[in-house]
């Protein structure tokens, strides 16, 4: 862009400033205009607008400009989204003699990842003036030079470039000289003094002459060298070179001291004329420190390293000059040579260091620039990365690759990525530049708990102490973090009208059941519980699985005899066996349960004691009491087995019952023959039967004085009111005694009556108290009688003959 005009006014003003701030926008290319030299803060653009956002939006999306390598010249005003100057730009230090002078840099908007290149024209200002590199320079002519020889000048440098640049040059006025300027290829302005009239050494020896070198910049800026010309005695011939112009190449890792070209210069004359020096023309700093010219020889060496990135090419002047002071100029042209000594290089923009396993296909995760120093083939770098990995490489504007998932990731299977970029350049050999980008995949929480089996069975003995330890389960959680923290509970429900929380309980963190009772097999012989386990993820996910919790038996109880039945009244039953009955003949069998399970509920029956040993056996596992052998008539009558019922618990319980055998045909045998049975006198059978007689005495003694009290009671109040009879009149609606006379005390009293039972055996007697009956009549004899089984004292003598039983009454 041009410069633009001195603004005429606040229109002019506006308009200076747009210019400065065209934007050409071409696909992601931003471009601006800037005059160098402006104060820090300076605006070169509304970024904000150009890039499609707020100014508000530049520090909440993260904007921010990237570059490699330079100082940074601009910055972004987050207040006002624009781009401004960041220090003074000097375009030739920047730039130097190039032009146009572009300063290219990329904008990322990084919570897109997506970036934008921007590219900024700093605009040369006059500020540099024409400048020679001597303030005074000496040249010699001879006195028989011929009108139109031309004497090599020192030519000044402009740093500016364009019409700021040099454009001219003035020689002050003399009689002798004239000034001619010729512009070389590279645009150089080379001034040249050319002899107008002969000299005269005799006359004027030395010539002062003042070289001006203008520009074209507004003001117009200047410089001068004083140019002062020495006339020497005649020299007829000038030196000359061999070629006007020596091109060489060199690789740019040649060895320091290498010598490049050797110029050749020629004088036709003899002695000093003809000796010839070699120099270099205005030659500039850089070269003087890269390069050294043999005065002599005109061997051009190296002294200082080449390195083609730095600098493509040397231009310089070398003169040839006799003794005589005639000299002759030739160019010299050194091209470096690009070599690949350069590797490529990565340089990472933005990056995330981690990223979510649920990322959409596409989701960027680096953003990086290559660049190789070398030029060319060299120059050229390809980017990648393993083939194995769910990533991909796509490059975006100059020299920047996006790194991005082309599928989704899954933690569990690959939590963290190490990729290795690998930029190779197209040199010969190829360098190649490796650079690790380390990923870490975020958890999210996307696995439920999982526990090793589909179900547990778990056992606990019955009987166990409260608190116990019963069984322990366990989920793994793939996740990682909180995602991955376990927590157990159990699910409840109703056993027994009681919640399933008062029978069983769970750790919440180690997941181990404890028996909050203790079980017992016969009432709860099976739990289903449901275990859940549950991460602490948002949201958390739970799995659940099955607990079949088994109570199991332990010998906790006898067994129970059901048959032969105990009677309610404490007596035993007899069983009847014929004496006719031969061996094996069944008598009775005796029926046991036992509640447990197992081998603990496995009965075995044996006789544990006979009276008459060998003549019952019991069926092992039946309980069957048959007969051993024929009976015989010294058999007594009554015979007392007690069998023993055991089960095969561990230890075993045992449980026995007494059984009566009344050996006899019929009933009326048996009666007859326990009619000889002298029952011996037992002091314990005598003692309750005592308690007994005193009891029911001592109930008959309390009734009988409540009903004489009663009775006294009655007297008194019918005497008073015999006493009171004549004072009726003062006292009217007294009403009559409800009391009836003796006669009603006596049918009171024969409403109860006594019935005591007592056997031969005391211990077997009855006591019966019938309900109280208010008929004025007296019980029937035959409303009191009770028909009862036939009982017969185990004490009961075989040979004592004596009634059954004694039925005593009594009635108040």
């Amino acid at each position: 862009m041009a410069d633009p005009l001195r603004p005429r006014g606040r229109g002019d003003l506006l308009w200076f400033f747009m210019l400065l701030g065209i934007l050409c926008k071409t696909g992601a290319q931003i471009r601006y205009a800037v005059r160098e030299e402006l104060d820090k803060g300076s605006f070169v653009g509304n970024i904000s607008r150009d890039l499609g956002l707020e100014p508000r939006e530049l520090a909440q999306r993260g904007v921010r400009i990237v570059s490699r390598g330079r100082t940074q010249l601009f910055s972004l005003n987050p207040r006002g989204g624009s781009l401004v100057t960041a220090d003074r730009i000097d375009r030739e230090e920047l730039c130097a003699q190039s032009a146009p002078c572009l300063v290219s840099f990329n904008i990322l908007i990084e919570n897109k990842m997506k970036i934008y290149g921007v590219e900024v024209e700093i605009i040369d200002i006059n500020d540099n003036f024409p400048r020679f590199r001597d303030e005074e320079l000496k040249v010699k002519v001879s006195e028989n030079a011929a009108a139109g020889t031309r004497l090599v000048l020192p030519f000044a440098r402009d740093a500016d470039v364009g019409v700021n640049s040099l454009q001219g040059y003035q020689l002050s006025p003399n009689l002798h000289f004239s000034l001619d300027v010729k512009s070389g290829p590279d645009g150089q302005k080379y001034p040249e003094l050319v002899l107008e009239q002969p000299l005269d050494r005799e006359k004027e020896a030395t010539h002062n002459l003042l070289l001006t070198a203008l520009d074209g910049g507004d003001p117009i800026h200047s410089s001068t060298s004083l140019i002062r010309v020495t006339v020497l005695d005649a020299n007829d011939n000038a030196p000359r070179f061999s070629r006007s112009e020596y091109r060489v190449s060199v690789p740019e890792n040649i060895p320091v001291g290498s010598r490049l070209l050797t110029l050749t210069a020629t004088d036709a004359d003899e002695g000093i004329n003809g000796k010839v020096t070699y120099s270099f023309r205005n030659e500039e700093d850089k070269i003087a420190e890269t390069f050294q010219l043999d005065s002599n020889l005109g061997e051009i060496s190296t002294v200082h390293s080449l390195d083609y990135e730095e600098t493509g090419f040397y231009l310089m002047e070398v003169v040839a000059q006799d003794g005589g002071a005639l000299l002759a100029s030739a160019k010299v042209l050194v091209t470096v040579q690009d070599v690949n000594d350069n590797a490529p290089e990565v340089i990472l923009t933005s990056l995330s260091s981690s990223i979510s396993e649920d990322c959409l296909p596409g989701t960027i995760i680096a953003l990086f620039s290559v660049h190789d120093g070398d030029s060319g083939k060299n120059g050229e770098v390809s980017c990648s990365i393993p083939g194995n990995l769910p990533f991909k490489l796509e490059k975006s504007v100059d020299n920047y690759y996006h790194l991005l998932t082309i599928r989704s990731l899954d933690r569990e299977e690959t939590s963290d990525y190490n990729i290795t970029v690998t930029v190779t350049d197209g040199g010969t050999p190829p360098l190649t530049t490796e650079n690790h980008i380390s990923l870490k995949v975020a958890d999210i929480n996307d696995n439920p708990p999982a526990f090793a089996h589909d179900s547990y069975s778990a056992f606990i003995p019955e009987n166990n102490l409260r608190g116990v330890s019963i069984f322990s389960v366990s989920a793994y959680d793939r996740d990682s973090g909180d995602n991955a923290q376990v927590t157990y509970s159990l699910a409840e429900y109703a056993l027994l009208e009681a919640p399933l929380s008062s029978y069983v309980s769970i750790n919440s963190d180690t997941g181990v059941l404890y028996a909050l009772q203790s079980f017992d097999y016969e009432q709860i012989r099976e739990l289903q519980l449901l275990v859940t386990a549950r991460d602490s993820g948002s949201p958390p996910l739970s799995t659940n699985v099955s607990v079949s919790l088994f109570v199991l038996d332990q010998n906790d109880n006898i067994p129970e005899i059901l048959y032969p039945a105990l009677p309610t009244d404490g007596s035993t039953g007899v069983e009847l066996a014929p004496r006719s009955a031969e061996p094996g003949y069944l008598v009775t069998k005796v029926v046991a349960v036992d509640r447990d399970s197992g081998q603990n509920a496995w009965l075995s029956y044996r006789l544990f004691k006979a009276s008459e040993p060998g003549l019952f056996v019991v069926g092992l596992h039946t309980g069957e009491v048959r007969t051993a052998r024929a009976l015989l008539d010294r058999d007594v009558v009554k015979q007392s087995l007690v069998v023993v019922v055991q089960d095969h618990g561990q230890p075993p319980l045992s449980a026995s019952v007494t059984l009566t055998v009344a050996v006899a045909d019929s009933i009326p045998d048996v009666l007859a023959d326990l009619g000889s049975i002298i029952t011996p006198t037992d002091p314990q059978d005598s003692d309750i039967t005592l308690y007994l007689v005193v009891a029911v005495a001592t109930v008959s003694c309390v009734f009988l004085t409540f009903v004489i009290v009663l009775l006294a009671l009655r007297l008194r109040r019918w005497h008073i009111s015999r006493l009171l009879q004549p004072s009726r009149d003062r006292l009217p609606g007294m009403p009559n005694s409800h009391f009836v006379g003796m006669d009603g005390v006596q049918a009171f009293l024969q409403t109860y009556s006594h019935e005591v039972s007592l056997t031969t055996d005391s211990r077997k007697s009855h006591l019966i108290f019938p309900q109280p009956n208010y008929a004025d009549r007296l019980i029937s004899e035959e409303s009191c009688e009770k028909s009862e089984p036939l009982l017969i004292s185990d004490k009961m003598d075989a040979n004592k003959e004596e009634p059954g039983d004694a039925q005593v009454s009594f009635l108040f």
